[in-house]
């Protein structure tokens, strides 16, 4: 798959190949390349409601799929559209959200990959300087400090959306800066297929059929009330017979790890301390794999919480927790959903025989992404 930036780099395996990067490089209104071949990123978005959040990450909205208080498609885009940026690097362009008042912007990972000074559009055709204050890799969210402050910050819905309801997507598409684009939310905790071979972030992500493109990434989906649902990160292109197939990061988890970020400069991931692949047919047979469901373990870190729950490679997993496991990409959308710190009960197979061990997740270290 492909960043959704405006790309530059080659693909990674099965339908990761097939994904077009929408966000992070974009260099002009024609650029289409790549910046990251392996993971499919987003839009740009614009900022609150009637009432812009001081703080980013004050939350007011709560899930629905829509009220009487809904706004039109133009009265959404006039309140959001001051909260929406373009973050310019060397390699290209790529979208972000006003997350305070005070100059930070929320944005994904691989817009500013690379890079520590930034430019920074706003809505009113100012542009400052910017630096990139904190980022990470694994949710594919950055904070920038832009050189302005007297901002109107996004509001961030603080649960997930309703699927139907409205989703209007505020970004630079291809370099063409405050362009909306709208449609509805079509899925919940949707993986992209093929990513955990390059990327962690592409797993419980929200899906919509708002057209999403090259450049948008970074930006926001944006429900009927004005309020931020979700962060762009990927699509997949028509090329591959896809029809408004695109996904963003779900605002809680964008928050979250916002919130984190601004704290310390670093975001907790649960560490399970394994490599998980698909379970192909060339696997199966060196394995002998009658049942080829699950997902098998490539590699076990030394010392880590699968190594010393007695986890090896060649196991097959098949649950964690409630959870079951068919995908590499499942096992990453549930460590998704768990803290560090926390014990979750593994169920695997190894030949014939089946067992449950308890796993103690930690927090990922610096070296794991």
């Amino acid at each position: 798959m492909f960043r959704t930036g405006i790309p530059s780099s080659p693909a990674a395996a099965g339908l990761a190949l097939l994904l077009l990067a929408t966000g992070c490089t974009a260099t002009g209104p024609t650029d289409n390349s790549t910046s990251a071949p392996a993971q499919v990123q987003g839009e740009a978005d614009g900022g609150s409601s009637a009432s812009p959040s001081s703080g980013g990450s004050g939350s007011s909205g709560s899930s629905g799929s829509g009220s009487q208080d809904d706004m039109s498609i133009p009265d959404i885009v006039d309140a959001v559209q001051p909260s929406v940026v373009t973050i310019f690097t060397e390699e290209g362009l790529g979208s972000g959200v006003i997350y305070t008042e005070d100059g930070l912007v929320l944005t994904n990972e691989h817009v500013i990959h690379g890079n520590q000074d930034v430019e920074v559009a706003f809505a009113d055709g100012q542009r400052v300087s910017g630096t990139v204050e904190a980022s990470d890799a694994v949710s594919d969210l950055a904070l920038v400090r832009a050189d302005r402050t007297d901002l109107p910050a996004a509001t961030f819905q603080s649960g997930l959306p309703r699927i139907g309801e409205l989703a209007v997507v505020i970004g630079s598409p291809l370099g063409f800066e405050n362009t909306a684009t709208s449609g509805i939310i079509s899925g919940l905790h949707r993986e992209i297929p093929g990513s955990a071979s390059s990327s962690q972030s592409l797993v419980d992500l929200i899906q919509t059929d708002a057209a999403i493109s090259p450049g948008n990434s970074g930006g926001a989906v944006v429900n009927g009330r004005g309020e931020i649902i979700g962060i762009s990160e990927a699509y997949i292109p028509p090329t591959q017979g896809a029809v408004a197939l695109g996904f963003a990061i779900p605002a809680p988890t964008a928050t979250e790890v916002a919130e984190e970020l601004r704290e310390d400069g670093t975001a907790e991931h649960a560490f399970m301390g394994l490599a998980p692949g698909a379970i192909t047919p060339q696997i199966a047979e060196q394995l002998n794999l009658r049942d080829t469901t699950g997902v098998v373990v490539l590699s076990v870190s030394r010392g880590g919480p699968a190594d010393e729950a007695g986890i090896r490679p060649g196991d097959i997993i098949t649950k964690i927790g409630d959870d079951e496991l068919s995908t590499p990409e499942d096992l990453l959308a549930a460590l998704r959903q768990r803290d560090p710190g926390e014990n979750v009960s593994v169920e695997a197979r190894r030949g014939s025989d089946t067992r449950t061990v308890d796993v103690a997740l930690t927090d990922r270290p610096a070296a794991q992404g």
